[in-house]
This record gives structure tokens, C-alpha cells and sequence, in this order.
């Protein structure tokens, strides 16, 4: 399946050509992708979790296993979304220290140099994290006007410039459920396999825009339930997961939207320190070694140890539960019939959304771990598990077979961070943890390299995505920007 992947070309801003060629090799043979979205952008670039499906994995080879440069580029904003278009411009969703409002920014692909930015309407706070980039290379997003928007970028004299490009109202069909005015906000956004623009919202209803007449139609999950993650598409359906269970929806015959399946979770007790809410904190993976989307999988909040639960996406019928790490907020990397967790419990997160809630305990240590299963015929099994305390989301390059990540590294040691008595991360005598390019072998756990890259506060990836770009760049938000991080 790798021949349509065999040369990438895009061109960037100073008229360069980058060219990728990705040889099929054992280690890419082993990782299937799933199917790509004819109303996105590149695949592995125009979504946070790289494709419709929130994979986490991409065509893409990474900056390898020898020494890298690590260029930081301070925004005075946290960066959770850095996306890439088929012409070659990264564009970063990134939600500013000072207002908490989002901001879009048009980078340089050859420095990462901020060319333009654009300032959104302040919403929720899932307003400015998740958004994607469309066929045309416009950002699609949801701000706080209540409106759909795509976002342009077009050369303006000598430079560049932002602008909104179309704007469709649907916060009418956004808050149907609960009154109207502004009893709730659009969390995530993603197409689906016929061109609807599918939202889900913090107050747990979903539905979709349809761009062909710019109707919005969405219809409430379940009174009470909650949406703090992103949702993902698949040609059998849109998967949401709510703060109490998981679904696959569809559109009917009539246009409207509609449950396939509901299957509730273990939610534990409570939130559990290093999440940032009460229930799951995966966005839903679609993943299979045949067809790339056979099954969706998310992890639970059960009590002690999480559990990672594969479904079959036909059926909802449950394919494996199978224990996984303490706890996390990130989504599984799926690809083939490989599934990658990385344990976020304890992570000391700055400051946590209003409506988060206690955690209990009400504190712990950041203990990290990563692991490897795979779904067979009988079931789940575990392959590996390493001790990576992961302070990002990682992407798996089924080009070198690797996973790409940043490690938190405390002067304690990896499961002694803490947070210090202004909420800021901090280790020892309140020296700031240290932060890693880490890379691992994706066949067996083993960490092959890690090399420091920052070892201050902004330097904090604060669990979010890495994205990988054509040209071996990786991009890695941070709590004050982000860093363009390339081979040595």
C-alpha cells in the first residue's frame, strides 16, 4: 500500500522543491495506514493526530537517531496544533498566554518564522486546540462566534497574510439541545468521508455542516455527558468519545445525524492527576491491518490501571480489554494491528480547563511508561513496555519504523516531577525538568537515542502532538511556541 507514498512533493515558500521518496521496507510493511480522506491534506500532516482516522502515525521519516538541531520560536502562546498543507506552509492553532484566545500562524517551512497570524474569537477552551487543514490548504476551524470557519493564506505585497476565507454559522444547531444562547461550544472538528464538516461539543452533542448548503444538524449523545477530546472519521462513521462512553455515528437518508453504537466505559472514580478530565482521555483510534479501520480504540479511566479497549467498528462489539498504563490523556497510536500507549500519570500540567475537577489522588508523581499491543486472533497481547516518561503525544513513522516523542526528565528522576507553588513544573529545588528528543524503536521498546532540547518552563510540551513533515522536520508545540527540531 506504500506505492502511493513513494514521492511527496511540495514547494516551499523560498521556491524550494522538497522531495521524500519512503522505500517499502519490513519495518513500513508491518505498520499499515489507514485510508486517506479525500477532504483533507496531506496525509500525516492535516490533523493533530495526524490523518482522519487519529492514527498518530504517518508516512513520514522523522529526524532519525543522530544528532538534531532543535530550533525554539517563542509565541507567547501555547501551540497544540501545527499542521501542514500540500503547499508546504506549516500553519500552527495556538492559544495565546494573555487572553487565552486562539490565534492561527502562517510558519516559514524553512526557519519556522512566524510569516502571519490571525486572531480568532475567544471560545471554550477546546476552541483553540483542534482544527485541521482541508483539501485546498485552509484551516478548518470552530471559534468562539459560533461560526465554521476557513482560513486562507495568500502573499500580500512582499509578505503573507491570514484571512477568513468562508464562515458558516452553526452555533443555532450547536446548542439546540440545551436552550440555545450560549449554553455550549463546538470541542472538535473533522470531515468525514463525503465532505460534512462533523463537530462534536463540550456539552456532548455532535453533528455535522453540510458545505453543499451550509444547513448544521446535530443531535445530543446523552444528557450530562462531555466531550474533551477530538473525534475521528472513518468510512463507516465519525467516533466520538464522551467523558462516559464511545460512539459511532452516521448521516441518515434524510441528512441527519444519527448513533450507530453507544458503548459505555469504566470512568472510574474520579480524575486521576495527569488528565484533565473525569473519563477517557484518548481521542478514538481507528486502526486494522486490512482495510486500516477495522477497529477504534480508546483507553478507560478504571481505578489503578487503565485499560486499553479495542471494538470492531462494524458492531461495536468488544474485541479485547486489556490493562495498559496508570493513566493518560493521549490518544493510542494505531497502525496495522499495532497499538502504541503512553502513560501521562501525574503530569504536572500548569493549569487545568475550569470545569476539570478534583483528581484523585489529589496529586502524584509523573511516572510515564509507554507500551506496545497488538491485536490477534485471540484477543490483545502485550509486546513491550519501556519506562519513557513521554511529555508529548508520540507519532509513529512507519518509514523508519520509529516513534518520536519528548521526554521529561527530572532532576529526581522520571516519576519525581512535581509542581511547584506557582503550578509550574518544576523539579528539585525548583529546578525545571529537563526536556528530550527521544526517539524509540517501534518493534521493541528500546529507546535509540536522547538528546536534550530544552530545560526551561516554555520548554514544556505539556503532552502535546508532534508533527512530522516532509524534509525529516518535526514540529513540537510547547507552552510558549514551539520548536522546529531537524537532523544535525
Amino acid at each position: 500500500m506504500f506505492e502511493r507514498f513513494g514521492r511527496v512533493t511540495m514547494t516551499a515558500a523560498a521556491g524550494a522543491t522538497l522531495m521524500l521518496t519512503i522505500a517499502t521496507s519490513p519495518a513500513s510493511a508491518a505498520y499499515d495506514l489507514p485510508p486517506a480522506n479525500p477532504y483533507l491534506g496531506p496525509v500525516g500532516t492535516a490533523t493533530m493526530h495526524g490523518d482522519a482516522e487519529s492514527s498518530d502515525a504517518t508516512p513520514l521519516p522523522g529526524p532519525g537517531v543522530g544528532s538534531v538541531r532543535a530550533d525554539f520560536h517563542e509565541e507567547a502562546a501555547a501551540c497544540p496544533t501545527i499542521l501542514q498543507g500540500a503547499d508546504g506552509f506549516p500553519q500552527a492553532l495556538c492559544t495565546k498566554i494573555t487572553d487565552r484566545a486562539p490565534e492561527v500562524l502562517l510558519l516559514d517551512p524553512n526557519s519556522g518564522n512566524t510569516l502571519a497570524s490571525l486572531d480568532l474569537t475567544k471560545g471554550s477552551l477546546l476552541g483553540g486546540v483542534y482544527a485541521y487543514l482541508d483539501e485546498r490548504n485552509r484551516m478548518v476551524t470552530v471559534d468562539g462566534s459560533g461560526d465554521l470557519l476557513h482560513i486562507d493564506h495568500q502573499r500580500s505585497g512582499t509578505g503573507w497574510k491570514l484571512s477568513i476565507a468562508s464562515r458558516t454559522p452553526i452555533a443555532q444547531a450547536v446548542t439546540a439541545h440545551c436552550g440555545g444562547g450560549d449554553c455550549d461550544h463546538v470541542a472538535s472538528v473533522m470531515p468525514d468521508f463525503d465532505g460534512r464538516v462533523w463537530f462534536a461539543t463540550d456539552n456532548g452533542a455532535a453533528g455535522f455542516a453540510d458545505p453543499a448548503t451550509g444547513a448544521a444538524r446535530a443531535v445530543e449523545l446523552a444528557p450530562g455527558e462531555s466531550v474533551a477530546n477530538s473525534i475521528s472519521s472513518a468510512p463507516q462513521g465519525v467516533s466520538v468519545a464522551t467523558d462516559h462512553a464511545l460512539y459511532l455515528l452516521r448521516a441518515d437518508s434524510g441528512g441527519n445525524p444519527y448513533v450507530v453504537w453507544r458503548r459505555a466505559y469504566d470512568r472510574g472514580p474520579a480524575r486521576k492527576p495527569g488528565q484533565l478530565s473525569w473519563g477517557t482521555g484518548a481521542t478514538p483510534t481507528f486502526f486494522g491491518p486490512g482495510g486500516g479501520t477495522e477497529y477504534v480504540a480508546i483507553t478507560d479511566n478504571a481505578a489503578n490501571k487503565e485499560n486499553l479497549l479495542v471494538f470492531d467498528t462494524a458492531t461495536g462489539n468488544t474485541v479485547c480489554s486489556v490493562p495498559a498504563v496508570d493513566g493518560t490523556e493521549n490518544s493510542p497510536i494505531g497502525a496495522g494491528n499495532s497499538l502504541f500507549v503512553a502513560g501521562t500519570y501525574g503530569y504536572p500540567y500548569p493549569q487545568l480547563p475550569a470545569n476539570a475537577g478534583p483528581s484523585q489522588p489529589a496529586s502524584a508523581g509523573f511516572t510515564g511508561g509507554m507500551t506496545r499491543i497488538d491485536v490477534t486472533g485471540s484477543g490483545c497481547t502485550v509486546v513491550w513496555t519501556n519506562t519513557v516518561p513521554s511529555a508529548a503525544v508520540p507519532r509513529l513513522s512507519v518509514a523508519d519504523g520509529k516513534i518520536y516523542t519528548i521526554g521529561r526528565h527530572s532532576p529526581l528522576g522520571s516519576g519525581s516531577g512535581g509542581s511547584g507553588s506557582a503550578g509550574l513544573p518544576t523539579g528539585s529545588g525548583g529546578v525545571t525538568d529537563t526536556y528530550k528528543y527521544t526517539v524509540i524503536d517501534a518493534a521493541t521498546g528500546k529507546v535509540d537515542t536522547e538528546q536534550q532540547i530544552g530545560a526551561t518552563t516554555i520548554h514544556d510540551s505539556l503532552q502535546m502532538v508532534g508533527t512530522i513533515a516532509p524534509g525529516r522536520v518535526q514540529y513540537q508545540g510547547t507552552l510558549s511556541g514551539l520548536f522546529r527540531i531537524t537532523p544535525g
